[in-house]
């Protein structure tokens, strides 16, 4: 003689709407990813402001690439490994980034790098570095 609960009045629909939200989010996040890729690849920045940390790993860009311009080279960092809290915006990064091989020729910790672009994939034969220009070699 009891009533329905109100998990199998509302349940169905509560979470509905928390999967539509998900997915809008994702979305979203996808979206700012893109549009800061192309800033920084077109315009060579402004780096401020970048998605977050969380929002690039929820959009599924797991690599920042990073350029050093002590000796030209494109490197990625995981994001999934970095230890800063995940509302920390991309563009605070760069000034933790260090070239292994500068550091090592100058014997101090080398930090002139530049955020190029969020990355799906490391870099590799099949997927090489990216460009900030059409005419960049």
């Amino acid at each position: 003689m009891g009533t329905k609960s109100r998990e199998s009045i509302y349940g169905a629909s509560v979470r509905a709407s928390a999967e539509r939200a998900m997915e809008a989010r994702k979305v979203a996040d996808r979206l700012a990813c893109e549009a800061w890729n192309k800033r920084m690849l077109a315009f060579q920045g402004p780096a401020q402001p970048s998605p977050a940390l969380g929002d690039a790993l929820n959009a599924g860009y797991l690599y920042l690439e990073v350029k050093c311009f002590g000796c030209d080279t494109h490197q990625t960092v995981a994001l999934d490994i970095v230890r800063r809290p995940k509302t920390t915006p991309i563009h605070e990064l760069e000034r933790y980034m260090r070239c292994k091989d500068c550091s090592e020729v100058r014997r101090y910790p080398y930090k002139r790098s530049h955020l190029v672009a969020l990355r799906r994939t490391k870099i590799s034969a099949s997927d090489p570095p990216s460009h900030w220009w059409p005419g960049e070699q």
